[in-house]
């Protein structure tokens, strides 16, 4: 039968996250996705020291690319496990592999052992956040989802900012070991925070759903092997790694279509559309972000830390958005908002574009890739808050897994796309190709974006 508008708690008589029945799980909650987005933007800086002290140069893809497949099984894992006893146990659980990969890694002899930590890294991360998708939707009345996201993209965006250079502070002066032991500690401390609240909510066996599905789990683990593939085929230059890459998106295609809402790859009106529409976004913006440094160095010899720079504008200015959105509320319906930040995304990619053709100034390119990070901050919230108000109680830890899946899926599959798109352009046209690769899927979304708006539909179940 069709899904129903999940039911939330009664409104509180104060409408701020950090009224005191929730400021506790509030700031547990930003300080714990904080650190699970520093340490992902702290092992970029650090790997490469850790690499070569560990002797494990040939590891160093993998030690990026085998979180991902982890990571992957671990969302989809929280999300059949939260549906039938809640958040509760599968957050305690997912702290919990998360800090043993921290000290693994922090404590690693080589990299193999690293490696270890890494993958359990990947299924602790992945399993916290679609646990805390699911406390939200269960600790929070529905007028502050808009709130609670816009305040994770804070924690995910100063991370961007601020992270590399922290992590590098870490690794010179106290050794590139703390930059994870050092991260345990605090998620340790921040988890603590949330306990209270944990404790407040039921745990009691959803009869109606059956066993956690192993089929589940192992399609999962299918689809991170395929994402995995096509990051690696994605960075080489071989004549077979076209056919190796489309051959790893059809097994990804395949076997990621049970673990997301009928209807998706259809674009089907409500949540499927809203889980489509995040495979767009994040493959549309990423696979152009990813080549910004390159294109800043290649056309206007810029050196990193200036080539840097449009990140950090695109950042500040996806924080201002999320902060809008959440500002606006219920005011505004989460599709307007989606379908804003699409256009916005079209006209940051579009700038992308115009940048390597006509190479004008670099602040015409800096302002344009802050529109979009504007926009990123007004879609993903609302994507977030609608996949949330278009879920019944017993599927928000499916749809919740769903679209972090949908996530990993959009962003690794079209950087690796575009990977292959840049290495077979004529000499010369490499960047113009890969943006217009990217207009095309962001122009899709903007026709797409006003179908996250109307009834649920069936999950996959």
């Amino acid at each position: 039968m069709p899904l129903r508008r999940s039911s939330h708690n009664p409104a509180p008589a104060t409408e701020t996250i950090y009224a005191p029945q929730f400021l506790a799980t509030t700031m547990g909650m930003f300080v714990l996705v904080f650190l699970v987005a520093f340490e992902s933007m702290a092992v970029t800086t650090v790997m490469p020291m850790v690499s070569e002290l560990l002797n494990g140069e040939r590891y160093f893809a993998l030690a990026f690319a085998a979180p991902i497949a982890s990571g992957m099984l671990g969302m989809v894992a929280a999300g059949e496990v939260t549906d039938r006893w809640g958040p509760k146990h599968p957050l305690f659980i997912s702290v919990a592999i998360f800090c043993v990969g921290l000290l693994i890694c922090g404590s690693a002899a080589n990299m193999p052992m690293l490696i270890g930590g890494r993958i359990l890294q990947g299924v602790g991360g992945g399993a916290i956040t679609v646990a805390i998708y699911v406390l939200i939707a269960r600790a929070y009345p529905g007028q502050l989802h808009s709130k609670i996201f816009a305040l994770f993209a804070t924690a995910w965006v100063l991370p961007a900012m601020v992270g590399p250079w922290l992590a590098g502070l870490m690794a010179v002066h106290l050794g590139w070991r703390w930059v994870f032991s050092g991260v345990a500690v605090l998620v340790i401390v921040a988890f603590c925070a949330m306990v209270p609240v944990l404790k407040s909510l039921d745990s009691e066996r959803n009869q109606e759903l059956g066993p956690v599905s192993v089929k589940r789990l192992g399609l999962a683990g299918l689809t991170g092997l395929a994402v995995i593939s096509m990051n690696l085929l994605g960075n080489s230059n071989s004549r077979w790694s076209l056919a190796g890459l489309a051959l790893a998106l059809v097994v990804a295609l395949v076997a990621i279509r049970p673990l997301l809402p009928r209807g998706t790859f259809l674009a089907r009106r409500g949540l499927p559309a809203t889980i489509t529409t995040r495979i767009f976004i994040t493959g549309a913006f990423f696979g152009v972000e990813v080549y910004l440094p390159y294109l800043l160095r290649e056309d206007y010899q810029l050196a990193p830390d200036r080539a840097g720079l449009i990140l950090t504008a695109s950042a500040l200015c996806w924080s201002m958005g999320s902060w809008l959105q959440g500002r606006l509320g219920e005011k505004v319906a989460s599709s307007t908002c989606i379908t804003v930040g699409s256009v916005a995304g079209s006209v940051a990619i579009a700038t992308a574009l115009a940048t390597a053709l006509f190479h004008p100034p670099v602040l015409v390119l800096v302002c344009g890739w802050a529109v979009g990070g504007f926009g990123m901050g007004m879609i993903f919230p609302r994507q977030n808050v609608n996949m949330l108000a278009l879920s019944t109680k017993e599927e928000q830890g499916f749809n919740s897994s769903a679209m972090s899946v949908a996530d990993s899926l959009g962003n690794a599959g079209a950087t690796a796309i575009g990977g292959v798109i840049f290495a077979l352009a004529a000499a010369g046209t490499g960047f113009v190709a890969v943006f217009s690769f990217s207009l095309v899927l962001v122009l899709v979304l903007i026709a797409m974006s006003p179908r996250t708006k109307g009834a649920p539909a069936l999950a996959a179940r």
